[in-house]
């Protein structure tokens, strides 16, 4: 029996309770509200990082929600609709998913809780501008970052939802499945919000300077907490337009990195295909290396032994902390791809089994901007040069010392040629397992031949 005093909120990327609207609705639309959390099989590999880091905020959220939210594994096609008849919901409040299989999954269970009478409501995504929203003077998507950038700022956002003062969390007996054992690490929505005062007051002022120096690691980190919902970028986006910083070179420089994460998520919204597959159809006839040999190459760079000092570093930061600063992201990007001639998703696989902050829009479509098969209009010519990548923003060899410990005997930049010094190799680095001069050139004949 519906019971109109009771709903659920579904927490899924936002796990939070400020500036979180489907809460607003929860909690205007009945006495009591119910908090559940499906541990989906499909999404959760309990050994990967970001399952790592999920379990961790699911932990905080647990405490923030006094111990009220409700644990359920499951297909969630079946467990929201046996839960919500258990406790009698009359609606179930989500925020709006924008990816491929959570737009498919969302249809299933709206038609499974209809049919028993119980409504799915989706109020707010998980972006300031919520994906599929801003369209050209034809209706239709745009393709290139600046003039969505552009449009962007025109569309205007809603203000930051204010937080419930008063939730009244369901109480009764619901079983909750354990949740599996979280490991101790900075998550949820304080730790969010404590991070980014930080980051706003002490280190926006140098973002526009200092973002691209992976050896000086002064980004905000807010990458994971955006990904699971720990914070909205509404949220940020507000405190930057208060702040006396927010009129600055550097807000501007960051502000535009957070439209990327919008702009990428519009892209997938409208084009639900290019999550594995080229955006751009240019480049199909562009052929990729397989086989044996570019197996063994291909474990080398996942596994930090390239021979190149900075794609060497950033692989292996990725598999001790499970993050990469995001200069070196390309850098290592354009090294299977370019220097390899290996096919995006091998990396972007990669990089999601591994990242925290894995974000299929941000991750994929990133990937393809390396690639040149996304959303760039001409980047296939781009060829990152390790060595001069490494030099530029990481000039004293700092990172890479960091990283790359057969390496911390060299000082400042010749950590990033160790062939040039008679020392170079004392401490068994591997040597380079491709030139990268030839490959570039042999990229750039394939990217011409493949363009016709």
């Amino acid at each position: 029996m519906v019971d109109p005093s009771t709903s659920i909120l579904w927490f899924r990327r936002d796990l939070r309770l400020s500036d979180h609207p489907a809460l607003l609705a929860a909690v205007d639309s009945a006495t009591r509200v119910l908090p559940v959390f499906v541990l989906d099989p499909r999404l959760l590999d309990t050994d990967t990082p970001r399952s790592q880091r999920l379990l961790a905020s699911l932990k905080a959220l647990s405490k923030d929600t006094r111990d009220a939210l409700v644990i359920r594994s499951g297909d969630p096609v079946d467990v929201i609709p046996r839960l919500a008849k258990q406790v009698g919901a009359h609606q179930v409040h989500v925020s709006r998913e924008t990816t491929p299989y959570g737009r498919r999954r969302d249809e299933k269970v709206d038609k499974a809780l209809a049919d028993q009478g119980c409504e799915l409501v989706a109020t707010g995504t998980p972006y300031a501008v919520g994906p599929g929203r801003i369209v050209n003077q034809s209706g239709s998507p745009y393709k290139v970052f600046t003039p969505f950038s552009r449009a962007w700022h025109q569309h205007g956002r809603p203000a930051p939802a204010a937080r419930p003062k008063r939730i009244a969390w369901l109480r009764d007996d619901v079983r909750s499945d354990p949740l599996p054992k979280a490991p101790h690490m900075e998550a949820g929505e304080a730790a969010a919000l404590k991070r980014w005062q930080a980051f706003l007051h002490d280190g926006l002022t140098a973002y526009d300077d200092e973002r691209d120096r992976p050896d000086l690691d002064t980004t905000s980190r807010l990458s994971a907490p955006l990904k699971y919902g720990e914070i909205h970028p509404r949220t940020i986006l507000a405190d930057i337009a208060a702040h006396s910083a927010g009129r600055s070179k550097a807000a501007t420089a960051y502000v535009t990195e957070l439209i990327w994460r919008e702009f990428y998520a519009d892209v997938l919204w409208h084009n639900p295909r290019s999550a594995w597959h080229d955006l751009r159809p240019e480049l199909a006839k562009l052929p990729y290396d397989t086989g044996a040999e570019t197996d063994r190459l291909v474990d080398a760079w996942r596994e930090g032994r390239t021979g190149y000092p900075v794609v060497d570093a950033g692989m292996r930061q990725l598999l001790e902390e499970g993050w990469m600063h995001n200069r070196v992201r390309m850098i290592t990007a354009s090294f299977l791809t370019k220097d390899l001639h290996v096919w995006w998703p091998v990396g972007a696989q990669h990089f999601l089994d591994h990242l925290i902050d894995g974000d299929i829009a941000s991750n994929n479509h990133g990937w393809q901007w390396v690639a040149g098969t996304g959303t760039d209009a001409s980047p296939y010519f781009r060829v990152f040069n390790p060595v001069t990548q490494g030099r530029k923003f990481d000039p004293d060899g700092e990172y890479v010392r960091r990283w790359v410990p057969e390496l911390r005997h060299l000082s400042g930049a010749a950590a990033h040629e160790p062939w040039k010094h008679e020392n170079g190799y004392d401490d068994e680095y591997p040597e380079r397992i491709v030139d990268h001069d030839d490959e570039r050139k042999e990229t750039l004949a394939r990217y011409e031949r493949a363009r016709g």
